[in-house]
């Protein structure tokens, strides 16, 4: 929008007192961008088609605090994404700025109004900050978006009451959906507002150029692009999610007596989660997912030996692979009847694209676990120069529920329902006792 007719803020330089008036050039708002500007609350969701405007809504905004002599962060989802705002706010405000730091992406304005900027792949560095408000261009690119605010974010918002600005094209069902959808039910967060605007909603721009793109993109890649919708398995694997994720959340191992109950295991390593899937043969039913991050190898294996006996699974499959090896090997020593999955690319490929076709068909019922419902949003197919088919979370993402989950299904796609393996009576009322001697 190199063309757009722009406007002048006034500031007065207090350098002298108030006498110098400066006028800051920025480009014009178009009337959804002040429609979204006037019904601003303390926490903004913009979900808006590319070539909208949504950098130069927040630039208005960011500025607007600055010049009142706040504190702002800007965050993107990388420093690539960062640099086109650093450089626009830059030239803006450079008739008031007092200081700035390249390397740190920071600026300090005349009248005490600060602006740093971050890269949101590596947030745990902006622990402890407090700030005034927050500006996230591209938020449907950060990785753990929706963790990210809660545990970082939101946090540095408190001692100041600050407030946030989130804006972006959609990306599948992820994080900033999450967002979105605070802003849409107001009744239960008055704080929050959202606003959906396609592409067309900015007059700056050719209709009959967006028209065309019809002709060159899926209708998915329009719908995302350009109508700004949430697109269900857009750049993903998995669909029917919604039909899928509707197993009650309380279940009790009574509940599934003389079952046949198996279990799939992802194994945590560094800052990946170890996870645990439970499922219900007979009622087709996912029935506990366990999810911790530890890296302490005797809690994982005690920690799984508690679930497995809590509910007498008697087919369980885990990963074998590197640290998942030992833990294998000594989970077999103790007695725990469990196998082991060795992940190579092409078995990889089977049990995901096994778990894809359960949803698909809706036979099998998972539970409506919000992080796990996430990790399978964002799942992505990618595809070698080679044409061959690799299956992965996005950059800065974990995929430890749908592995475990993978492998559960694979788990009840080798039993029938009803079985029991060997010892079937002893195994199906095994008291949690009995198990003393693993630890």
């Amino acid at each position: 929008m190199t063309d757009d007719p722009t406007t002048s803020e006034r500031v007065a330089d207090p350098l002298t007192s108030g006498r110098r008036v400066v006028q800051l050039h920025l480009p014009e708002l178009h009337k959804a961008q002040i429609a979204m500007k006037d019904e601003s609350k303390r926490f903004n969701v913009a979900c808006c088609g590319r070539r909208f405007g949504k950098n130069i809504l927040l630039h208005h905004e960011a500025i607007r605090r600055l010049i009142a002599g706040l504190y702002c962060n800007w965050g993107s989802p990388s420093y690539k994404n960062l640099a086109d705002d650093w450089r626009l706010l830059l030239n803006i405000l450079s008739p008031i700025l007092q200081d700035k730091s390249e390397q740190e992406h920071r600026m300090e304005l005349m009248g005490g109004g600060v602006l740093e900027m971050w890269s949101l792949d590596n947030p745990n560095v902006i622990r402890g900050r407090g700030v005034d408000e927050w500006f996230i261009n591209e938020a449907a690119q950060v990785p753990d978006l929706f963790p990210v605010w809660n545990e970082i974010i939101r946090p540095t918002l408190i001692d100041r009451h600050g407030g946030a600005w989130f804006a972006s094209t959609p990306k599948g069902y992820n994080g900033f959906k999450q967002l979105y959808q605070l802003g849409i039910d107001q009744k239960s967060n008055p704080d929050w507002i959202s606003w959906h605007y396609s592409s067309y909603a900015n007059p700056y721009l050719d209709p009959d150029e967006l028209d065309e793109l019809k002709n060159t993109m899926t209708e998915e890649q329009y719908r995302q692009e350009i109508l700004a919708e949430f697109v269900e398995g857009a750049g993903s694997v998995f669909r029917n999610l919604g039909a899928c994720l509707l197993a009650p959340k309380l279940n009790s191992p009574a509940e599934h007596k003389g079952h046949a109950l198996v279990a799939g295991v992802d194994w945590g390593k560094q800052d990946d989660f170890t996870v645990v899937s439970v499922g219900c043969r007979d009622c087709m039913r996912e029935i506990e997912l366990d999810r911790y991050n530890t890296i302490d190898y005797a809690f994982q294996r005690q920690r799984l030996i508690l679930t497995l006996a809590k509910w007498s699974v008697h087919h369980t499959i885990v990963e074998a692979n590197a640290m998942g090896g030992p833990i294998l090997e000594q989970l077999q020593r103790d007695g725990v009847q469990i196998i082991g999955f060795v992940t190579t690319n092409p078995s990889k490929v089977a049990i995901v694209e096994g778990l894809a076709l359960t949803l698909e068909k809706g036979s099998f019922q998972f539970l409506p676990d919000e992080v796990g419902k996430a990790e399978l949003e964002a799942y992505q197919l990618m595809r070698t120069r080679t044409g061959m088919a690799t299956y992965n979370a996005p950059a800065g993402m974990h995929d430890d529920t749908v592995i475990a989950r993978a492998l559960m299904i694979k788990a009840i796609n080798e039993v029938a329902p009803g079985s029991m393996m060997q010892d079937k009576e002893k195994r199906s009322h095994a008291p949690m006792e009995a198990y003393a001697h693993m630890f």
